[in-house]
């Protein structure tokens, strides 16, 4: 079971160095509400319902985030396909996204962009100028590693938009909501992942679920 004492230290570490709440967020791979939560609360009492998501495994190598990232561009062809869409580039999500959408552009012979989220919790963000445009009604996928209340990428999504592009699809790694797509947008990950029966950081209900 995931130590809720150990992640709130971390988090308020984190937070000491400078790091912003969706910064820390990203870095724990929770949400936005949970980080909140273990700033000012720490380990007292039990944190929102969440689930702590980690694939460090994945991400200490180049080659097995290549063979993630070609299940993601397989997946990608399958929805374009399906919906007879095409698509021109592939932006990912500052910072865990970037790795992903590097392969997938890569993969799929797409240019590649990169989105910079606001650093605190407002939604919206930035597009870097050192990369590809999403503008002049390119055809955009939006690349995350971890989907959790999809703030994040509904903020970009809207950015795309009034920058004139035009998103097609969302994929993430894990999507830890029920949601099938955002703001119309359709979204596909390679794992949906839930909290049932209580919290993975705080314990379960007595008669929920054991979290390992």
């Amino acid at each position: 079971m995931v130590d809720v004492k150990e992640l709130a230290a971390n988090a308020k570490v984190l937070r000491k160095k400078g790091l912003s709440v969706r910064e820390i967020a990203d870095e724990l791979h929770l949400s936005i509400d949970t980080v909140n939560y273990l700033i000012e609360y720490g380990a007292e009492g039990l944190p929102p319902s969440d689930v702590k998501i980690g694939w460090r495994s994945i991400g200490v190598s180049g080659y097995r985030i290549g063979l993630l990232s070609e299940m993601l561009a397989d997946i990608a062809l399958e929805e374009l396909s399906k919906r007879d869409k095409l698509a021109d580039v592939v932006l990912g999500i500052s910072i865990n996204g970037i790795p992903f959408a590097t392969k997938l552009s890569e993969t799929m012979g797409l240019d590649f962009g990169v989105y910079r989220p606001h650093s605190e919790t407002e939604s919206g963000g930035a597009f870097s100028s050192n990369f590809a445009s999403p503008g002049d009604g390119k055809k955009i996928i939006v690349i995350d590693d971890v989907l959790s209340t999809g703030a994040t990428i509904k903020g970009a999504i809207t950015d795309i938009r009034e920058a004139g592009g035009d998103p097609v699809l969302v994929l993430v790694i894990v999507n830890k909501s029920s949601l099938n797509e955002i703001d119309g947008v359709p979204l596909r990950g390679l794992i949906r992942s839930r909290s049932l029966g209580g919290t993975i950081l705080g314990g379960a209900a007595k008669k929920g679920f054991p979290y390992d």
